[in-house]
């Protein structure tokens, strides 16, 4: 198998996030206003329309979570007490420049941690509906996005143009299109990448803050890995059973589940959770009313949060099939509720699908790292 010499772009992504510190001070000295958003239904187009840099802020190691245990329950998600730890302690540079942080009533202990944090943070929280199906429930996250829109204005002191909200549009469905460009180049077979590569770039585009600079960058990376395709280049062994990731958000520490795939003879191909195509799969509607378009199109994400959940099963079901899956993973966060109640629906949908499953448990701790390959190593090698 010939060696492949992977651009340098991915290592560009997977520093990203740290060398994104350097680059929000500047920003903050050019005279920017940041806003920190914890979760993929907020919608970036109005901060980027007030002329503002959106920047993720969910945590996702477990440095600061005994600071946060002084004050939220031990038993709570490590996601939550991360995010809260890091605020407390100012250890991420993401939340200390932040002018302003957008929340979002997902989860419960989201919505608790929100209380606490809006006492020192300033922080906007968006009334999420707990369904997609009613017209009801549309209408109220319509007025939730004007309602962001209204605090965004008067914090940043700006007013949104209709020219300035289009544009931001255009913007992030082009970085969209990009983004599901390259991560579909693995329904190749064998892919072209590994899944410890495509994680790169996926979550290290959201700490590149220059959208011309970004999109150029997961240009060139689309284009040499095509490149190295058309010369026989191979990077992914063809007996890899390919795997698909589902479940809670997939970063940092939890990272260790894709190394113990890919360490046990799989590769990971696809990555349904909020790190991966979830957020990415569909566009906003450039032809309507900009702030309908925009409210329609994050209201549609398939969270477990939503009561149905039909957006997942028809995502995963898609999924499997396009980037002919061998095996589907689930992760899910200890203390999870919505996602570990909701994985008895996906197994059963699975075994429908007569599609392998596994679901592990873990955390923001390496201690269990090995017990997750010897799980993992097991679930693959029955694949054969």
């Amino acid at each position: 198998m010939s060696e492949i010499q992977l651009p340098s772009q991915f290592e560009s992504f997977a520093e990203a996030r740290k060398q994104g510190f350097v680059a929000v001070k500047n920003l903050k000295e050019q005279g920017k206003k940041v806003a920190g958003v914890f979760c993929t239904y907020a919608p970036v187009e109005l901060v980027l329309a007030a002329g503002a840099v959106p920047v993720g802020l969910c945590a996702f190691s477990d440095e600061t979570i005994p600071e946060a245990e002084k004050e939220l329950p031990r038993n709570l998600c490590p996601l939550v007490k991360s995010s809260y730890g890091f605020a407390i302690t100012d250890k991420c540079p993401y939340m200390f420049f932040s002018d302003l942080m957008i929340g979002e009533t997902t989860c419960d202990g989201k919505k608790k941690m929100y209380e606490l944090l809006g006492e020192f943070k300033n922080l906007h929280v968006m009334q999420l509906p707990q369904t997609q199906q009613d017209e009801a429930s549309q209408e109220l996250w319509y007025k939730e996005v004007l309602r962001l829109k209204d605090r965004i204005e008067q914090d940043f002191g700006v007013t949104i143009t209709e020219e300035g909200i289009k544009k931001a549009i255009k913007v992030k469905n082009e970085e969209r299109k990009l983004l599901k460009e390259f991560y579909e180049l693995s329904k190749s077979c064998p892919p072209p990448i590994t899944g410890a590569e495509q994680l790169k770039v996926l979550y290290g585009s959201q700490f590149k803050f220059d959208p011309e600079v970004k999109n150029r960058e997961i240009r060139e990376t689309i284009d040499k890995v095509k490149a190295d395709q058309a010369k026989g280049v191979e990077n992914v062994s063809p007996a890899a059973k390919r795997i698909l990731i589902t479940g809670c958000p997939l970063a940092g520490v939890t990272e260790k589940v894709v190394r113990a795939i890919e360490e046990s003879g799989g590769v990971v191909v696809a990555y349904e959770n909020c790190i991966g195509v979830k957020p990415v799969e569909r566009l906003v509607d450039e032809t309507i009313d900009p702030y309908r378009a925009i409210a329609d199109r994050y209201l549609q994400i398939g969270c477990s949060v939503m009561t149905p959940n039909p957006n997942r099963l028809e995502l995963l079901s898609r999924l499997v099939r396009e980037f002919k899956v061998d095996g589907v993973v689930e992760m899910t966060l200890q203390a999870c509720h919505t996602y570990n109640l909701e994985t008895t629906q996906i197994r059963k949908h699975m075994q429908k699908e007569d599609m392998p499953f596994i679901s592990v448990e873990t955390d923001y701790s390496t201690s269990d790292a090995a017990q997750l390959k010897t799980r993992l190593a097991a679930f693959i090698e029955m694949l054969s």
